[in-house]
Protein backbone atom coordinates (compact mmCIF):
# COMPACT_ATOMS: atom_id res chain seq x y z
CA UNK A 1 0.00 0.00 0.00
CA UNK A 2 1.39 3.42 -0.94
CA UNK A 3 1.81 6.00 1.76
CA UNK A 4 2.87 9.62 1.54
CA UNK A 5 6.52 10.30 2.17
CA UNK A 6 5.51 13.59 3.85
CA UNK A 7 6.38 13.44 7.52
CA UNK A 8 7.78 9.96 7.12
CA UNK A 9 10.22 9.13 9.87
CA UNK A 10 13.69 8.41 8.70
CA UNK A 11 13.37 4.73 9.51
CA UNK A 12 10.67 2.66 11.09
CA UNK A 13 11.94 1.00 14.25
CA UNK A 14 10.03 -1.88 15.78
CA UNK A 15 10.83 -2.63 19.40
CA UNK A 16 9.34 -5.82 20.81
CA UNK A 17 9.54 -5.97 24.58
CA UNK A 18 9.79 -9.43 26.08
CA UNK A 19 8.81 -9.95 29.70
CA UNK A 20 11.03 -12.10 31.87
CA UNK A 21 9.47 -14.27 34.59
CA UNK A 22 11.64 -15.08 37.58
CA UNK A 23 11.08 -17.80 40.18
CA UNK A 24 12.53 -19.22 43.43
CA UNK A 25 13.50 -16.09 45.40
CA UNK A 26 14.51 -16.96 49.00
CA UNK A 27 16.02 -13.81 50.53
CA UNK A 28 15.37 -10.09 50.45
CA UNK A 29 18.66 -9.40 48.64
CA UNK A 30 17.97 -12.09 46.06
CA UNK A 31 14.49 -10.70 45.56
CA UNK A 32 15.89 -7.24 44.85
CA UNK A 33 18.44 -8.63 42.38
CA UNK A 34 15.82 -10.74 40.64
CA UNK A 35 13.38 -7.84 40.38
CA UNK A 36 16.10 -5.71 38.79
CA UNK A 37 16.90 -8.45 36.29
CA UNK A 38 13.23 -8.90 35.45
CA UNK A 39 12.92 -5.20 34.72
CA UNK A 40 15.43 -5.52 31.87
CA UNK A 41 13.72 -6.14 28.53
CA UNK A 42 15.45 -7.48 25.46
CA UNK A 43 14.66 -5.69 22.22
CA UNK A 44 14.68 -6.76 18.61
CA UNK A 45 15.18 -3.85 16.24
CA UNK A 46 14.32 -3.99 12.56
CA UNK A 47 14.89 -1.09 10.20
CA UNK A 48 12.70 -0.65 7.14
CA UNK A 49 14.01 1.37 4.23
CA UNK A 50 11.89 3.18 1.68
CA UNK A 51 10.76 1.45 -1.50
CA UNK A 52 8.95 2.71 -4.60
CA UNK A 53 5.65 1.72 -3.03
CA UNK A 54 6.26 4.18 -0.21
CA UNK A 55 6.23 7.17 -2.58
CA UNK A 56 2.90 8.84 -3.33
CA UNK A 57 3.02 10.02 -6.94
CA UNK A 58 0.68 12.89 -7.78
CA UNK A 59 2.64 14.06 -10.81
CA UNK A 60 5.24 12.67 -13.22
CA UNK A 61 7.94 14.67 -14.97
CA UNK A 62 9.74 12.95 -17.86
CA UNK A 63 12.52 13.83 -20.27
CA UNK A 64 14.07 11.63 -22.95
CA UNK A 65 16.21 14.15 -24.86
CA UNK A 66 19.98 13.77 -24.86
CA UNK A 67 21.60 16.24 -22.48
CA UNK A 68 18.42 17.73 -21.05
CA UNK A 69 16.82 17.62 -17.59
CA UNK A 70 13.41 16.70 -16.26
CA UNK A 71 13.69 19.33 -13.50
CA UNK A 72 15.98 22.37 -13.49
CA UNK A 73 16.45 24.94 -10.71
CA UNK A 74 18.61 27.75 -12.12
CA UNK A 75 19.36 30.53 -9.64
CA UNK A 76 16.00 30.14 -7.94
CA UNK A 77 14.37 28.60 -4.89
CA UNK A 78 12.11 25.68 -5.80
CA UNK A 79 10.54 22.66 -4.16
CA UNK A 80 8.92 19.42 -5.31
CA UNK A 81 7.18 16.58 -3.50
CA UNK A 82 5.00 13.54 -4.19
CA UNK A 83 6.54 13.32 -7.63
CA UNK A 84 7.98 10.77 -10.05
CA UNK A 85 10.90 11.82 -12.28
CA UNK A 86 11.88 9.66 -15.25
CA UNK A 87 14.94 10.36 -17.40
CA UNK A 88 16.29 8.65 -20.50
CA UNK A 89 18.63 10.05 -23.11
CA UNK A 90 22.42 10.05 -23.12
CA UNK A 91 25.42 12.30 -22.67
CA UNK A 92 29.17 11.85 -22.21
CA UNK A 93 32.29 13.28 -20.67
CA UNK A 94 32.89 16.54 -18.87
CA UNK A 95 29.54 18.15 -19.64
CA UNK A 96 27.74 15.42 -17.72
CA UNK A 97 30.30 14.48 -15.09
CA UNK A 98 31.45 17.97 -14.12
CA UNK A 99 28.64 20.30 -15.09
CA UNK A 100 25.42 18.31 -14.80
CA UNK A 101 24.30 17.82 -18.40
CA UNK A 102 21.68 15.06 -18.76
CA UNK A 103 20.95 14.81 -15.03
CA UNK A 104 17.33 14.05 -14.21
CA UNK A 105 17.18 16.77 -11.55
CA UNK A 106 19.63 19.66 -11.82
CA UNK A 107 20.32 22.70 -9.63
CA UNK A 108 22.83 25.44 -10.48
CA UNK A 109 23.72 29.13 -10.17
CA UNK A 110 23.13 29.37 -6.40
CA UNK A 111 19.72 27.77 -6.56
CA UNK A 112 18.10 26.17 -3.51
CA UNK A 113 16.13 23.07 -4.42
CA UNK A 114 14.06 21.13 -1.90
CA UNK A 115 12.93 17.61 -2.79
CA UNK A 116 10.77 15.44 -0.55
CA UNK A 117 8.96 12.21 -1.23
CA UNK A 118 10.08 11.80 -4.83
CA UNK A 119 10.92 8.82 -7.03
CA UNK A 120 13.77 9.36 -9.52
CA UNK A 121 14.57 6.77 -12.20
CA UNK A 122 17.18 7.21 -14.92
CA UNK A 123 18.12 4.81 -17.72
CA UNK A 124 20.56 6.76 -19.90
CA UNK A 125 24.32 6.94 -20.14
CA UNK A 126 25.75 9.69 -17.91
CA UNK A 127 22.28 10.24 -16.47
CA UNK A 128 22.92 11.21 -12.86
CA UNK A 129 19.75 11.34 -10.79
CA UNK A 130 20.03 14.45 -8.57
CA UNK A 131 22.84 16.91 -9.36
CA UNK A 132 24.01 19.99 -7.40
CA UNK A 133 26.51 22.20 -9.24
CA UNK A 134 28.43 25.33 -8.26
CA UNK A 135 29.26 27.33 -5.16
CA UNK A 136 26.17 28.63 -3.43
CA UNK A 137 23.91 25.94 -4.89
CA UNK A 138 22.11 23.73 -2.36
CA UNK A 139 19.98 20.65 -2.87
CA UNK A 140 18.00 19.24 0.06
CA UNK A 141 16.52 15.83 -0.70
CA UNK A 142 14.70 13.61 1.78
CA UNK A 143 12.38 10.59 2.10
CA UNK A 144 12.95 9.63 -1.52
CA UNK A 145 13.87 6.67 -3.74
CA UNK A 146 16.48 6.89 -6.51
CA UNK A 147 17.35 4.21 -9.08
CA UNK A 148 19.81 4.50 -11.98
CA UNK A 149 20.63 1.76 -14.51
CA UNK A 150 22.98 3.38 -17.05
CA UNK A 151 26.75 3.63 -16.85
CA UNK A 152 28.25 6.78 -15.30
CA UNK A 153 24.97 7.56 -13.55
CA UNK A 154 25.31 8.40 -9.89
CA UNK A 155 22.52 8.64 -7.37
CA UNK A 156 23.27 12.03 -5.82
CA UNK A 157 26.04 14.04 -7.50
CA UNK A 158 27.90 17.15 -6.30
CA UNK A 159 30.51 19.20 -8.17
CA UNK A 160 31.91 22.71 -8.45
CA UNK A 161 31.73 23.50 -4.73
CA UNK A 162 27.99 22.87 -4.35
CA UNK A 163 26.12 21.52 -1.32
CA UNK A 164 24.01 18.36 -1.11
CA UNK A 165 21.97 17.45 1.99
CA UNK A 166 20.29 14.06 1.88
CA UNK A 167 18.16 12.30 4.48
CA UNK A 168 16.45 8.91 4.46
CA UNK A 169 17.05 7.98 0.84
CA UNK A 170 17.01 4.59 -0.79
CA UNK A 171 19.50 4.68 -3.67
CA UNK A 172 20.30 1.73 -5.94
CA UNK A 173 22.62 2.01 -8.95
CA UNK A 174 23.41 -0.87 -11.30
CA UNK A 175 25.60 0.70 -14.00
CA UNK A 176 29.37 0.90 -14.10
CA UNK A 177 31.06 4.02 -12.67
CA UNK A 178 27.87 4.91 -10.84
CA UNK A 179 28.51 5.65 -7.18
CA UNK A 180 25.40 6.08 -5.05
CA UNK A 181 26.96 9.15 -3.40
CA UNK A 182 29.11 10.72 -6.07
CA UNK A 183 31.23 13.83 -6.60
CA UNK A 184 33.60 15.06 -9.26
CA UNK A 185 35.69 18.07 -10.23
CA UNK A 186 35.41 20.98 -7.82
CA UNK A 187 33.81 18.86 -5.12
CA UNK A 188 31.68 20.48 -2.45
CA UNK A 189 29.99 19.47 0.78
CA UNK A 190 27.76 16.41 1.05
CA UNK A 191 25.88 15.44 4.20
CA UNK A 192 23.87 12.21 4.25
CA UNK A 193 21.88 10.75 7.11
CA UNK A 194 19.93 7.52 7.38
CA UNK A 195 18.66 5.43 4.49
CA UNK A 196 20.05 2.66 2.28
CA UNK A 197 22.69 3.05 -0.47
CA UNK A 198 23.58 0.13 -2.79
CA UNK A 199 25.73 -0.21 -5.91
CA UNK A 200 26.13 -3.20 -8.24
CA UNK A 201 28.38 -1.96 -11.06
CA UNK A 202 32.11 -2.13 -11.75
CA UNK A 203 33.89 1.01 -10.59
CA UNK A 204 30.85 1.95 -8.52
CA UNK A 205 31.75 2.39 -4.86
CA UNK A 206 28.95 3.49 -2.59
CA UNK A 207 30.88 6.74 -2.06
CA UNK A 208 33.28 8.32 -4.54
CA UNK A 209 34.66 11.44 -2.89
CA UNK A 210 36.29 14.46 -4.45
CA UNK A 211 34.41 16.47 -1.82
CA UNK A 212 33.87 16.57 1.94
CA UNK A 213 31.32 13.83 2.54
CA UNK A 214 29.75 12.83 5.86
CA UNK A 215 27.35 9.89 6.20
CA UNK A 216 25.57 9.02 9.45
CA UNK A 217 23.28 6.21 10.61
CA UNK A 218 22.99 4.66 7.16
CA UNK A 219 23.28 1.24 5.54
CA UNK A 220 25.66 0.98 2.59
CA UNK A 221 26.62 -1.92 0.32
CA UNK A 222 28.72 -2.40 -2.80
CA UNK A 223 28.48 -5.76 -4.57
CA UNK A 224 31.30 -5.38 -7.12
CA UNK A 225 33.43 -2.38 -6.14
CA UNK A 226 35.09 -0.69 -3.20
CA UNK A 227 32.79 0.58 -0.51
CA UNK A 228 34.50 4.00 -0.38
CA UNK A 229 37.02 5.80 -2.61
CA UNK A 230 38.61 9.10 -1.57
CA UNK A 231 40.58 10.99 -4.19
CA UNK A 232 42.98 13.83 -3.47
CA UNK A 233 42.57 16.46 -0.76
CA UNK A 234 39.08 15.35 0.23
CA UNK A 235 37.36 13.48 3.01
CA UNK A 236 34.84 10.85 4.02
CA UNK A 237 33.47 10.56 7.56
CA UNK A 238 31.23 7.64 8.55
CA UNK A 239 29.25 7.90 11.79
CA UNK A 240 27.47 4.77 12.97
CA UNK A 241 27.28 3.42 9.42
CA UNK A 242 26.84 -0.24 8.45
CA UNK A 243 29.03 -0.72 5.35
CA UNK A 244 29.51 -3.98 3.46
CA UNK A 245 32.03 -3.95 0.61
CA UNK A 246 32.62 -6.72 -1.90
CA UNK A 247 35.22 -5.55 -4.40
CA UNK A 248 35.14 -8.42 -6.89
CA UNK A 249 35.88 -6.68 -10.21
CA UNK A 250 38.71 -4.32 -11.14
CA UNK A 251 38.05 -0.99 -12.78
CA UNK A 252 41.60 -0.75 -14.14
CA UNK A 253 44.84 -2.69 -14.41
CA UNK A 254 46.78 -0.18 -12.32
CA UNK A 255 46.45 -2.09 -9.05
CA UNK A 256 46.78 -5.76 -8.15
CA UNK A 257 44.63 -5.47 -5.05
CA UNK A 258 41.00 -5.52 -4.04
CA UNK A 259 39.92 -3.43 -1.07
CA UNK A 260 37.02 -1.98 0.91
CA UNK A 261 38.42 1.57 1.18
CA UNK A 262 40.77 3.10 -1.38
CA UNK A 263 42.49 6.46 -0.80
CA UNK A 264 44.60 7.81 -3.66
CA UNK A 265 45.41 10.63 -6.08
CA UNK A 266 44.83 9.92 -9.76
CA UNK A 267 46.55 13.12 -10.95
CA UNK A 268 43.63 13.70 -13.33
CA UNK A 269 43.02 17.23 -12.11
CA UNK A 270 39.58 16.31 -10.75
CA UNK A 271 40.67 16.50 -7.10
CA UNK A 272 42.88 19.04 -5.35
CA UNK A 273 46.25 17.75 -4.23
CA UNK A 274 46.99 17.47 -0.52
CA UNK A 275 46.22 15.44 2.59
CA UNK A 276 43.03 13.42 2.46
CA UNK A 277 41.13 11.94 5.38
CA UNK A 278 38.88 9.02 6.26
CA UNK A 279 37.15 8.67 9.62
CA UNK A 280 34.92 5.96 11.04
CA UNK A 281 33.18 6.53 14.36
CA UNK A 282 31.28 3.50 15.61
CA UNK A 283 29.32 1.41 13.14
CA UNK A 284 30.55 -1.62 11.23
CA UNK A 285 32.64 -2.24 8.13
CA UNK A 286 32.46 -5.75 6.65
CA UNK A 287 34.87 -6.56 3.82
CA UNK A 288 34.18 -9.61 1.65
CA UNK A 289 37.23 -9.63 -0.61
CA UNK A 290 40.80 -8.34 -0.40
CA UNK A 291 42.15 -5.72 2.00
CA UNK A 292 40.41 -3.22 4.24
CA UNK A 293 42.47 -0.09 3.37
CA UNK A 294 44.64 0.65 0.33
CA UNK A 295 46.54 3.95 0.13
CA UNK A 296 48.46 5.00 -2.98
CA UNK A 297 50.10 8.17 -4.32
CA UNK A 298 48.79 10.42 -1.57
CA UNK A 299 49.12 11.48 2.05
CA UNK A 300 46.19 10.61 4.29
CA UNK A 301 44.96 10.57 7.87
CA UNK A 302 42.71 7.69 8.97
CA UNK A 303 40.81 8.06 12.25
CA UNK A 304 39.10 4.99 13.72
CA UNK A 305 37.12 5.03 16.96
CA UNK A 306 35.01 2.19 18.34
CA UNK A 307 34.25 0.82 14.89
CA UNK A 308 33.73 -2.89 14.26
CA UNK A 309 35.87 -3.88 11.28
CA UNK A 310 35.62 -7.42 9.93
CA UNK A 311 37.54 -8.92 7.01
CA UNK A 312 35.93 -12.10 5.72
CA UNK A 313 38.82 -12.68 3.29
CA UNK A 314 41.36 -14.77 5.21
CA UNK A 315 44.06 -13.73 2.73
CA UNK A 316 43.26 -10.03 2.97
CA UNK A 317 45.15 -7.60 5.19
CA UNK A 318 44.05 -4.62 7.24
CA UNK A 319 46.12 -1.90 5.57
CA UNK A 320 48.33 -1.68 2.52
CA UNK A 321 50.31 1.48 1.72
CA UNK A 322 51.99 0.86 -1.59
CA UNK A 323 52.80 2.07 -5.08
CA UNK A 324 50.44 1.23 -7.92
CA UNK A 325 49.82 2.58 -11.41
CA UNK A 326 48.94 6.13 -10.42
CA UNK A 327 51.62 8.80 -10.15
CA UNK A 328 55.35 8.70 -10.85
CA UNK A 329 57.31 5.56 -10.13
CA UNK A 330 59.41 5.97 -7.01
CA UNK A 331 57.23 8.69 -5.47
CA UNK A 332 53.75 7.20 -5.59
CA UNK A 333 53.47 5.35 -2.32
CA UNK A 334 50.97 5.87 0.47
CA UNK A 335 51.87 8.16 3.37
CA UNK A 336 49.56 7.22 6.24
CA UNK A 337 48.80 8.40 9.74
CA UNK A 338 46.39 5.95 11.40
CA UNK A 339 44.86 7.15 14.67
CA UNK A 340 43.05 4.44 16.66
CA UNK A 341 40.99 5.32 19.74
CA UNK A 342 39.28 2.53 21.71
CA UNK A 343 39.66 0.57 18.47
CA UNK A 344 40.22 -3.13 17.72
CA UNK A 345 42.43 -3.81 14.70
CA UNK A 346 42.81 -7.34 13.38
CA UNK A 347 45.02 -8.03 10.36
CA UNK A 348 48.46 -7.37 8.95
CA UNK A 349 49.79 -4.06 7.66
CA UNK A 350 52.13 -3.79 4.68
CA UNK A 351 54.12 -0.63 3.96
CA UNK A 352 56.32 -0.72 0.87
CA UNK A 353 59.64 1.08 0.44
CA UNK A 354 58.12 4.27 -1.01
CA UNK A 355 55.45 4.50 1.71
CA UNK A 356 55.27 5.40 5.41
CA UNK A 357 53.00 4.64 8.35
CA UNK A 358 52.53 6.33 11.72
CA UNK A 359 50.27 4.02 13.76
CA UNK A 360 49.07 5.89 16.87
CA UNK A 361 46.97 3.84 19.28
CA UNK A 362 45.30 5.14 22.43
CA UNK A 363 42.41 4.53 24.85
CA UNK A 364 43.03 0.80 25.23
CA UNK A 365 43.05 0.07 21.52
CA UNK A 366 44.32 -3.34 20.45
CA UNK A 367 46.16 -4.53 17.36
CA UNK A 368 46.50 -8.19 16.46
CA UNK A 369 48.67 -8.68 13.41
CA UNK A 370 52.08 -8.20 11.85
CA UNK A 371 53.74 -5.24 10.17
CA UNK A 372 55.73 -5.98 7.02
CA UNK A 373 56.01 -9.70 7.87
CA UNK A 374 58.09 -10.33 4.73
CA UNK A 375 60.86 -7.97 5.88
CA UNK A 376 61.67 -4.32 6.46
CA UNK A 377 60.43 -1.96 3.77
CA UNK A 378 58.93 1.52 4.32
CA UNK A 379 59.40 3.61 7.47
CA UNK A 380 56.93 2.70 10.24
CA UNK A 381 56.34 4.19 13.68
CA UNK A 382 54.12 2.48 16.26
CA UNK A 383 52.88 4.28 19.37
CA UNK A 384 50.94 2.40 22.07
CA UNK A 385 49.50 4.62 24.81
CA UNK A 386 46.81 4.54 27.51
CA UNK A 387 46.66 0.79 27.83
CA UNK A 388 46.83 0.00 24.12
CA UNK A 389 48.37 -3.32 23.07
CA UNK A 390 49.89 -5.16 20.13
CA UNK A 391 49.84 -8.95 19.75
CA UNK A 392 52.08 -10.14 16.93
CA UNK A 393 50.95 -12.84 14.50
CA UNK A 394 54.22 -12.86 12.58
CA UNK A 395 57.67 -11.33 12.59
CA UNK A 396 57.41 -7.56 12.23
CA UNK A 397 59.66 -4.68 11.24
CA UNK A 398 59.27 -1.05 12.34
CA UNK A 399 61.52 1.99 12.30
CA UNK A 400 60.56 3.45 15.66
CA UNK A 401 58.48 2.40 18.67
CA UNK A 402 56.87 3.98 21.73
CA UNK A 403 55.32 1.57 24.22
CA UNK A 404 55.07 0.59 27.89
CA UNK A 405 56.78 -2.53 29.18
CA UNK A 406 53.59 -4.58 29.01
CA UNK A 407 52.19 -3.25 25.73
CA UNK A 408 53.53 -5.90 23.34
CA UNK A 409 52.86 -9.64 23.23
CA UNK A 410 55.43 -11.16 20.88
CA UNK A 411 53.36 -14.35 20.78
CA UNK A 412 56.39 -16.40 19.72
CA UNK A 413 57.45 -13.99 16.99
CA UNK A 414 60.19 -11.39 16.63
CA UNK A 415 59.87 -7.63 16.44
CA UNK A 416 62.68 -5.60 14.92
CA UNK A 417 62.96 -1.89 15.70
CA UNK A 418 65.31 -0.05 13.36
CA UNK A 419 67.00 -3.37 12.64
CA UNK A 420 67.44 -4.41 16.28
CA UNK A 421 65.43 -7.18 17.90
CA UNK A 422 63.00 -5.94 20.53
CA UNK A 423 63.21 -7.56 23.97
CA UNK A 424 59.89 -8.62 25.45
CA UNK A 425 58.76 -6.70 28.51
CA UNK A 426 60.71 -3.52 27.86
CA UNK A 427 59.48 0.03 27.43
CA UNK A 428 60.50 2.06 24.41
CA UNK A 429 60.40 5.69 23.31
CA UNK A 430 60.57 6.65 19.66
CA UNK A 431 59.60 9.33 17.19
CA UNK A 432 57.20 9.58 14.29
CA UNK A 433 58.52 8.93 10.82
CA UNK A 434 58.42 11.60 8.14
CA UNK A 435 56.12 11.15 5.18
CA UNK A 436 57.88 10.86 1.85
CA UNK A 437 57.08 13.16 -1.04
CA UNK A 438 54.45 11.77 -3.40
CA UNK A 439 53.63 12.58 -6.98
CA UNK A 440 50.74 14.71 -5.75
CA UNK A 441 53.07 16.81 -3.60
CA UNK A 442 55.44 17.35 -6.51
CA UNK A 443 52.84 18.15 -9.16
CA UNK A 444 51.61 16.15 -12.10
CA UNK A 445 53.66 13.41 -13.58
CA UNK A 446 53.98 9.72 -14.14
CA UNK A 447 52.76 7.38 -16.80
CA UNK A 448 49.39 8.07 -18.34
CA UNK A 449 48.70 11.22 -16.36
CA UNK A 450 49.31 14.01 -18.82
CA UNK A 451 46.44 15.99 -20.27
CA UNK A 452 44.91 14.06 -23.14
CA UNK A 453 46.09 10.73 -21.71
CA UNK A 454 43.71 10.24 -18.82
CA UNK A 455 44.48 7.91 -15.93
CA UNK A 456 42.15 5.10 -15.09
CA UNK A 457 40.09 5.83 -12.01
CA UNK A 458 37.86 3.60 -9.91
CA UNK A 459 34.31 4.91 -9.75
CA UNK A 460 34.67 7.56 -12.45
CA UNK A 461 32.98 8.02 -15.76
CA UNK A 462 34.19 8.28 -19.32
CA UNK A 463 35.96 11.53 -20.17
CA UNK A 464 35.44 12.14 -23.84
CA UNK A 465 34.93 15.85 -23.29
CA UNK A 466 32.10 15.88 -25.82
CA UNK A 467 28.50 16.93 -25.54
CA UNK A 468 26.60 20.19 -25.53
CA UNK A 469 23.61 20.80 -23.31
CA UNK A 470 20.41 21.51 -25.21
CA UNK A 471 18.92 23.35 -22.29
CA UNK A 472 20.43 26.10 -20.18
CA UNK A 473 24.01 25.51 -19.14
CA UNK A 474 25.78 26.53 -15.96
CA UNK A 475 28.72 28.88 -16.05
CA UNK A 476 31.84 26.78 -16.04
CA UNK A 477 35.26 27.40 -14.56
CA UNK A 478 38.16 27.98 -16.91
CA UNK A 479 38.47 25.74 -19.93
CA UNK A 480 40.14 22.44 -19.13
CA UNK A 481 40.99 19.46 -21.24
CA UNK A 482 39.38 16.16 -20.31
CA UNK A 483 41.13 14.19 -17.60
CA UNK A 484 38.64 11.67 -16.34
CA UNK A 485 38.76 8.19 -17.74
CA UNK A 486 36.71 5.27 -18.84
CA UNK A 487 35.55 2.80 -16.28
Amino acid sequence: MSTSAFGKSVAVTLALAMSVAMYGCSTANETTETTTAAASASQTTETKYLTKDDITVNETKENSADGEHAITADGETASYSDLAVKKTGNSSGDEADFYGENAAVFATNKATLDLKGILVETAGEHANAVFSYGEGTTVNVSDSVIETTGNCSGGIMTTGGATMNAENLTIHTTGNSSAAIRSDRGGGTVTVSKGSYTTDGTGSPVIYSTADITVSDAKMESTASQGVVVEGKNSVTLNNVDLTASNTTKNSDKSDYYQAVMIYQSMSGDADEGTSSFAMNGGKLTNQNGDIFFINNTTTTIDLSKATIVNNDENGIFLRAAAAGWGSEGSNGGQVTLNASAQTIDGDMVVDKVSTLNLLMTDRSSFTGAIDPDGAAGDVYVELKNGSTWKLTGDSYVTSLTCDADSIDLNGHKLYVDGKEYTAGTASTGEKVTAKATTSSKGKGGSGNEHGTPPEKPGEGSGSGSGHAKGSRPSKPGSKSSDSSAA
